[in-house]
Order: C-alpha cells, then structure tokens, then sequence
C-alpha cells in the first residue's frame, strides 16, 4: 500500500517526538512491505515566524492531498497573547475545519508494571483500567459563533452549545463500530435532565444504537460520570458524549493513570483521513525543549492509531503497540515514568528501543 502522509513537527518538543515516530513508521512500513511517503509540513509556530502565518496556504494544500497528518506538540508561551489567528494552535483549528474532522478518538489504559504511578487505590487499578473516549468534535461551544456585546450588566460573553442529528450521528456511529471491535460495550454521557442540547443528544445515540443491537448501550450523567471513572473505571469501555464534556473528561481519564504520555489521540473525518498527535497534544514543559528527555510514546502510538484507523493496517497497528507494551514491560523508561533512582532513556533511546522490539 502508498502510504501518504502530511508531517507537521510542531512546537517545541514535537520535533523530538516526531522523530522517533517517523523511525518506528518507517520500519514498520519496511517490514510489511509499503511505499512510506512522508511531506514534511511548515506549520504552527515555524510557520508564524517564518511568515506570520500558522497555516499558510501552501501547507494546507499539502495536508489536504494527503491520506493522514501527523502533528507533534503545538503551542508556546511567548505566543500566549497573540490573536488566535497568529498563534500556533490555530494550524489545527485550520486543519479540522477544512479536512472536516468529526470525532476525536482517545485510547487510555494502565500499564500494570506502572500501576503504582497512578493516583487511584491499587484496588481499583487492579480491576483494569481500559477505556477509549470518542468525543464529538464538530459541534457544541467550542464550534459556536463567538458573541460579545454590551448588556444591563457590562460587558457579556456566549457561545451556542448546538447540535443536530447529523453531527450526533456522526460520533456515535464511531463509537458503536469500536465497541464492536471490543467489548460490545458503549456508555453515553450527557446531561439530559437540564439541557435541551443533551436530550437531543441522548435520543440520537438511542437511534443510532438500534442499528446496532448487539452492542450494550447504557447512559450516565457527565457529573456522575465524572466521579465514577474515579470510583470503578472497570464499568466503563467506549465512551461517548459531546465537545465540551468530552474535552474535560477525556483528560480526568488520561490523568488517573499517572502516565499521561503514553497515549496518542485520533481526529477523524468520514473519508477515513484523520489528524494524529499525542494525547498532551500541548506539553506545558518549555525546559524539556532540545534536551532529549520528553517520551516519544504519546507520539508512536500516535503514528500506529493512524495506521489502523485511515489505513486499516491492523496488523501494523498493533506490531507498534506490542512492541511499545514490551518496551513498557521489559523496564524501558523516559524520565517521567522512572521511579526515582531508576535509570531512564532519552527520547531517542526509547523509541530506538521500541523499533528494535517490531516483529511481525
């Protein structure tokens, strides 16, 4: 198979990151025999210093004409005051709008050799920790029309929580098609007792349900929700709800594990192309930059999600995640996995490591 590819390195530590991912990538492609074109992008803050821009037309067209984009970290502080059309993260806010993305995909599990790292009870821990979050990204306050005016009371601020079918359906039919790759298990979460929005929302993912009969769907609450992923995350597996809850409640999941940076997340398009970064798509750390220190695994698994999930390599995918899980569990660490006094890897190391451990 061609394998084209739209390569945006991003800020800061992304280019470390990308680095090893575009390694593994390689020879995965080399072991099962694909043609492996990567374009590299000028985007996000490269691009705002080179020509002010962060998404310049040239390079919107290249990541237009490719089958997938990669995306590295995106994001500096000496950009925090600029308008939102001059600082990086816009780059993406372009590229969802134009490759019309619908859903963001994000796997999160424990590692068991690194339980111990997680906030929550052993306990609990030890009942699995293994869920994805499919969260709408087409609608909602973050898609809505920004409004600022003066009122009775000063100065007033809002955005439109909307939604409609189509979008809905979009999401949940992501959802139910991974359940069906899993445990036949899909909990929607909304907010149906207050919000009109969430009633519209519920009753779709109902509708969709039905085309599915042989997926378990329940419902729950995002406040309840929000507590029980804490309390006994086992009761949970694909998980789907809107925008705005989906952005909060995704990072609460990826946090309870104490290893934020193992995971990768997905933006997907119904052509099946799709955006691919790490799950801490914005690394707060600016001290890491150039020093070699940052895990590049967020970032692999980034590389292998894309291969599943715009390509259909399954088998492709997961030689990546076996050989990252082998990695995990023969002792390999970065230095934010590393207990204190263990030796750890630098960024290039670990992901020299996880290609050496591909096998068919």
């Amino acid at each position: 198979m061609i394998l084209n590819i739209a390569v945006i390195k991003g800020d800061g530590v992304g280019p470390e990151m990308m680095e090893s991912a575009l390694e593994i990538l390689k020879s995965v492609c080399r072991q099962f025999e694909h043609q492996l074109n990567l374009y590299p992008v000028m985007a996000s803050g490269e691009a705002i210093d080179a020509v002010g821009n962060p998404m310049p037309e040239e390079s919107l067209k290249i990541c237009m004409e490719a089958s997938a984009v990669l995306l590295g970290n995106t994001g500096l502080s000496k950009y925090r005051n600029s308008p939102q059309e001059k600082r990086p993260e816009f780059a993406l806010m372009r590229l969802r709008k134009e490759m019309e993305t619908t859903t963001n995909i994000r796997p999160v599990c424990i590692y068991p050799v690194l339980s111990e790292l997680s906030p929550l009870k052993e306990r609990i821990v030890q009942q699995g920790v293994d869920f994805v979050f499919v969260r709408d990204i087409a609608g909602g306050v973050f898609c809505s029309d920004k409004v600022k005016s003066e009122g009775e009371f000063g100065k007033e601020a809002y955005e439109y929580e909307y939604y409609n079918e189509k979008i809905i359906t979009d999401t949940a039919a992501i959802a139910f098609e991974l359940a069906g790759r899993r445990k036949n298990k899909v909990t929607n979460l909304d907010k149906s007792n207050v919000l009109g929005s969430s009633k519209l929302w519920r009753t779709t993912v109902q509708e969709v349900g039905k085309h599915y009969p042989e997926i378990e769907l329940t419902h729950c609450y995002i406040d309840t929700a929000a507590m029980k992923i804490i309390e006994s995350p086992k009761e949970f597996d694909v998980i789907v709800t809107s925008n705005l809850f989906g952005d909060i409640i995704a990072d609460e999941g990826t946090q309870i594990t104490g290893t934020p940076y193992l995971y990768a997340s997905a933006e997907v398009a119904k052509n099946g192309k799709g955006i691919y970064t790490p799950n801490q798509l914005h690394h707060p750390d600016e001290t890491m930059i150039g020093q070699q220190i940052v895990n590049p695994i967020g970032m692999i698994a980034a590389a292998a999600m894309m291969l599943r999930h715009s390509f259909g390599l399954e088998k492709e995918a997961a030689a990546i995640e076996n050989a990252i899980r082998k990695a995990i569990e023969q002792g390999y660490r970065t230095k934010d996995i590393a207990k204190e006094g263990e030796q750890w890897l630098s960024t290039k190391q670990m992901g020299e490591k996880i290609t050496g451990l591909l096998a068919y």
